[in-house]
């Protein structure tokens, strides 16, 4: 299961990408938009700018900016970031499997297929893609 954090690290990062125009995002106006405390996002961005996926612009008019262009971004990355693993089991955590049951373990063969299966996924999906439809979102948001 996704945790808070690694939910929230996307949400912030979908922000960054849809409102910045090239310039930095206030943790404030990512608050106000995504009704996230600013303490929460302090933690969770603390964890993006040591994984170098965002910037720290300090100063009046600081705030956090995408290292790199959102289509070179993808979802496994931030998530990972944010969660550390996405490994459904512990024997999966680490690139060496050191469980003691992994030669006759009548699972293991499932939870790698697994695993797979949501890293491809994830490592398929980019930030523009998410970045595109938040757009989209912003576009038909109007009253007459």
């Amino acid at each position: 299961m996704i945790s808070t954090k690694g939910r929230y690290a996307l949400r912030l990062m979908i922000d960054i990408a849809a409102y910045s125009n090239g310039n930095v995002v206030s943790l404030k106006d990512i608050s106000n938009r995504q009704g996230i405390s600013i303490k929460y996002l302090e933690q969770v961005v603390s964890l993006l700018t040591k994984s170098q996926l965002l910037i720290s612009v300090r100063g009046n008019n600081g705030g956090y900016r995408l290292v790199k262009d959102p289509k070179d971004y993808n979802v496994g990355e931030i998530l990972i970031a944010a969660e550390g693993t996405l490994a459904p089991v512990s024997c999966l955590q680490t690139n060496v499997n050191t469980c003691p049951r992994a030669d006759g373990c009548a699972t293991l063969e499932f939870w790698q297929g697994f695993y797979k299966v949501v890293n491809d996924y994830v490592g398929g999906v980019s930030l523009e893609d998410l970045a595109e439809k938040e757009r989209n979102k912003i576009g038909n948001d109007y009253m007459i």
